[in-house]
């Protein structure tokens, strides 16, 4: 039986290549590659990333061969390698393939069996082509061609596997390559540099220290390199010399291969180009911040004089480790973290492989910080790659084997896609293109070695990996500082001792912030060795929520808060199912416990709230609140009950829930000043009204009651304007009923106002409700209450000038509406006088305000940062409103109001003073209200003093929504405002 004839391999055509520009199959004609025996050509080509760039090049290249196109042409048809080298150059590089064409002779270099040369060899290629320079202008073009020649072979090999089944380079290779080569080219800039500078002279000793990636071997195909200068000569001839020799080779290195970028010397780019190796040490022994021995963890001598720069290396390196024992090292670390997220504009944070979240500098610092920990107690810690020292800390227990390993194939990957994208046009960038350009997403996976897998093309498979990898490395980032302490309090509980040791562990909780340290591990094992479900829920939470704990204020009081929370709330599931199922619930509770002392105690009573922290369809819970139906249901919950002390438990418990929500709120940036103090008072007002109907209702005889009572807000209470710490400052106003007596009625009102006082001021779980009536006539000596016509009597014939500017902001707020409304109506004659208030009046409001300032400021109290009584504050503020008030209220109604913003509007609109002076103190007073409230939420408790720098300001700081919760700057900040407002105080109040 005959054999069957071969089979032909068929030409396939230019839509099955994959080529889709018109002109592709003439340009195939042209090359003449049109024959059966370029059948695995063209399918070497379809497979280029971008196979119509590759061809376009190729044409390009065959023009500027001319004769000698033949000779490749014929080489491709044989060398299958130098066909997945070429043709992945080619569709993967444009700048490289306008390298090749201008310098067509270098397709050589990658044909056959080539290898990366060692980095004697580079040096020795490039020292080769710099001692033929005749001058550093000379010597640029043939440098800058042999540079990307080299760039060019290192790039073939790296891509060819996209296209040929190569073997694929290891990520380390390109990157100690790299570095390599940047080595040899800087050694090389020098050396043409020192000749031109010192012709036949000595040469001073100058070696160039590598920092950054090129210092780790780790180099990008396109970066800066960043270098420090070191010289051994301190004479001022010397180091004039070889500041010169430094500069002029940044100059060459420039224009022949990168740029150089000496940023990082001391003193950054206003320091010395070069120093001495005793000035170095001088600095980072004196001045250098705690990033600067961050940035020397990867110097190494690059070039230049070697025995100068291993001094250089000995010198300096026992200083970075022990860097984290210095007293800034933590808040330094945390303000790198901050500034590194807030690089990035939100818009581009899911494209930028670098800033963006779960990026590549997540990975970076993330590794260095545990280096910067752990490496004072542990040489093998001391390596300057980021994969070398993710491999050490793994072997070392710092962070788990398997962790280690992911986030190496992570950090490998998005370095993979990072430099792809450089060597498309070799330009410097981190950025992915926009999700919605699938021709650029489509190159972008060819060259990255992507698949198809059956599910995906190649672009889907990217996509994928890349939610994959930037999901991984953000959940590693929290568990690779928090998953070995974990480990290392189950292993102490076990009695085992693998893994990080109790002394590692407190070493890195003191690191990220945790000033106890000790009590910190005590927590963890509390929350950890609960019944096995919590304690697995809880072993699967704690990395992430430490992670945001550490970057609050007060982690430790947060730790504390949270495992008390979790004590309190062990017999309910929905908690930690809130925590693992809703990350925002988790983060802004982390938020909270880590800033607050006064929510975590509200929280243990009305934890309901923590569900409030979720997102709703109209946005977070917190806010999704209708504060005028919660009053009515807080007074309608209170009515239920006979009993006065049940009813007002009941209210007080649904005001402890309020006060929760409302803080738990502005905490979190939901809310402004002027929102959380009206509603603040929305709900003090409720708890009134409740309280007044139980007592009321238990004190009423069957007879009836003998009188209507009112109650007269007066302060911030009658302006709408309290804050966390205020008490509430009343008037209680009756009226008998026709045909009770004037005396009984009064006695009757003043049992239950008297009630009202004492069982609000109770204290309990919440925090206590002062109610004040000082501020009625007489003061303290004075009755409590009085009747509507013993009120207007008095204020008649006796009102004192200090009691005509409270009434200005009373305002009914409980009890008999209509009564109270009279009330005010009476109140008008008197804080709102026909003619106005006399001239003595105001000169005596302005003696009572200056002894206010004598007298009243607390003993010790720093009257500059006294958010009430001091320069500026609260009471400079308001008093000058008021005074205002009284001089033009009479003609002027739109001045009838007890709010002070409002009436600083009807005051601007009035035009009675500058809009400038308005909006100065409109500034100053948001300013010190936010200062005011932010206190008593850091601090639990009432308190009108701002701290001096510490902890304790940045945790003000953070409360007052100040950005970067830098308590110095929000510090200048209000000193600046509220210094700007007392000069218009000064002007306006003191006439």
């Amino acid at each position: 039986m005959a054999k069957p004839a071969t089979q032909r391999p068929k030409l396939p055509g230019v839509g099955r290549l994959g080529l889709v520009e018109p002109q592709a199959q003439a340009d195939l004609n042209g090359l003449g590659w049109n024959t059966d025996a370029h059948v695995e050509l063209l399918w070497s080509l379809s497979r280029a990333p971008d196979a119509d760039t590759a061809l376009r090049a190729v044409v390009r290249l065959s023009e500027a061969l001319g004769d000698d196109w033949h000779e490749l042409d014929s080489a491709l048809l044989k060398d299958r390698s130098l066909r997945g080298r070429l043709f992945a150059v080619l569709g993967s590089s444009l700048a490289l393939g306008d390298h090749l064409i201008a310098n067509p002779d270098s397709w050589h270099l990658l044909a056959g069996n080539i290898s990366l040369p060692s980095p004697r060899e580079l040096a020795e290629i490039f020292t080769e082509e710099a001692e033929k320079a005749t001058g550093a202008a000379l010597a640029v073009p043939p440098l800058r061609t042999l540079y990307r020649n080299r760039v060019m072979v290192l790039a073939a090999l790296d891509l060819a596997s996209t296209v040929e089944n190569e073997p694929v380079l290891p990520f380390t290779i390109v990157g100690e390559h790299l570095s390599d080569l940047a080595d040899a080219a800087l050694g090389a800039a020098l050396n043409v540099v020192s000749r031109s500078v010192c012709g036949d002279g000595p040469v001073p000793a100058l070696s160039v220290i590598a920092m950054g990636k090129c210092g780790a071997r780790e180099l990008n195909y396109v970066s800066d390199v960043d270098v420090i200068f070191v010289a051994d000569d301190g004479s001022h001839a010397g180091l004039g010399t070889a500041t010169r020799i430094a500069g002029e080779m940044m100059r060459l290195a420039a224009d022949a291969f990168f740029e150089v970028d000496a940023a990082l010397r001391p003193e950054g780019k206003q320091g010395q180009l070069v120093r001495t190796l005793d000035s170095h040490i001088a600095y980072y022994e004196r001045w250098a911040k705690t990033w600067e021995f961050q940035a020397l963890m990867k110097a190494r001598p690059a070039a230049g004089d070697e025995e100068l720069g291993a001094r250089y290396i000995e010198a300096l390196m026992p200083m970075v480790w022990t860097a984290c024992e210095r007293d800034d090292f933590v808040p330094e670390v945390q303000a790198m973290r901050r500034r590194v997220e807030e690089l990035v504009p939100a818009g581009v944070r899911t494209r930028e492989l670098k800033l963006g979240s779960g990026g590549l500098r997540d990975v970076e610092f993330a590794v260095q910080l545990l280096q910067l920990v752990h490496g004072r107690n542990d040489d093998e810690l001391h390596v300057a790659s980021t994969v070398n020292a993710l491999a050490a800390l793994g072997t070392g227990g710092y962070i788990g084997r398997d962790d280690a390993a992911n986030l190496t194939a992570s950090y490998e990957f998005l370095r993979l896609l990072e430099h792809r994208l450089q060597l498309q046009r070799l330009k410097r960038t981190h950025m992915l293109p926009e999700a919605d350009d699938e021709e650029a997403m489509r190159w972008l996976a060819r060259a990255a070695h992507m698949r198809p897998d059956g599910r995906h093309d190649a672009l889907g498979v990217l996509r994928e990996e890349l939610k994959r990898q930037s999901r991984r490395v953000s959940r590693l980032h929290a568990k690779l500082f928090y998953q070995p302490l974990l480990e290392s309090v189950g292993q102490a509980t076990l009695g085992l001792s693998d893994g990080m040791s109790t002394a590692s562990a407190e070493r890195q909780l003191a690191a990220l912030g945790y000033e106890g340290p000790q009590s910190a591990l005590t927590h963890l094992a509390a929350l950890t060795g609960g019944t096995a479900r919590r304690g697995r829920v809880q072993q699967v939470l704690l990395p992430t929520l430490l992670d945001w704990l550490s970057d609050t204020p007060d982690p430790d009081a947060g730790l504390l808060a949270y495992r008390r929370l979790s004590d309190e709330l062990a017999d309910q599931r929905w908690f930690l199912a809130a925590l693992r199922d809703e990350g925002a619930v988790a983060k802004r509770l982390m938020h909270v416990l880590g800033t607050s002392a006064y929510v975590p105690d509200l929280l243990m009573h009305a934890p309901e709230v923590i569900q409030l922290y979720a997102d709703g369809p109209n946005g977070p819970k917190l806010c999704d609140v209708d504060t005028e139906g919660v009053a009515r249901s807080l007074v309608a919950s209170a009515a239920r009950h006979g009993d006065p002390l049940r009813a007002i438990a009941a209210a007080r418990s649904l005001r402890r829930r309020e006060l929760a929500r409302i803080a738990s709120a502005d905490l979190l940036g939901m809310l402004d000043v002027t929102a959380v103090c009206k509603q603040l008072t929305s709900m003090w007002v409720a708890v009134l009204q409740a309280a007044l109907d139980a007592v009321i209702r238990a004190n009423t005889p069957q007879a009836g009651p003998p009188a209507r009572i009112a109650v007269i807000g007066m302060g911030r209470l009658g302006g709408g304007e309290l804050g966390y710490g205020s008490d509430a400052d009343v008037l209680f106003v009756c009226e008998p009923h026709a045909g009770v007596e004037e005396s009984a009625a009064v006695k009757w009102s003043q049992t239950v106002a008297e009630q009202v006082r004492s069982r609000l001021g109770t204290p309990g779980a919440d925090p206590p409700l002062d109610v004040d009536a000082n501020l009625r006539p007489e003061g303290r000596s004075g009755p409590l209450v009085r009747t509507l016509a013993s009120y207007a009597a008095y204020y008649e014939q006796w009102a004192q000038p200090w009691e005509v500017q409270a009434l200005l902001r009373a305002h009914r707020v409980a009890g008999d509406l209509e009564l109270g409304e009279r009330f005010l109506l009476m109140a008008d004659k008197t804080r709102y006088p026909e003619g106005g208030v006399s001239a003595e009046t105001v000169q005596e409001i302005r003696r009572i305000k200056a002894r206010v300032d004598a007298e009243r400021l607390p003993r010790g109290a720093d009257p500059n940062t006294h958010t009430k009584l001091g320069r500026g504050g609260l009471t400079d503020i308001e008093w000058t409103v008021q005074l205002l008030q009284l001089r033009y209220a009479h003609k002027m109604p739109a001045l009838h109001t007890t709010s002070t913003l409002d009436t600083l509007d009807a005051i601007g609109a009035a035009e009675l003073i500058a809009e400038g002076d308005i909006e100065l103190l409109r500034d100053a007073w948001l300013t010190a209200t936010r200062a005011r409230n932010a206190l008593v939420l850091v601090r639990g408790k009432p308190t009108d003093q701002l701290p001096g720098p510490g902890r304790l300001l940045n945790a003000v700081a953070v409360a007052a929504g100040w950005r970067d919760g830098d308590g110095g700057e929000f510090l200048d900040n209000y000193l600046r405002i509220t210094r700007r407002a007392k000069a218009v105080v000064l002007r306006i109040f003191g006439g």
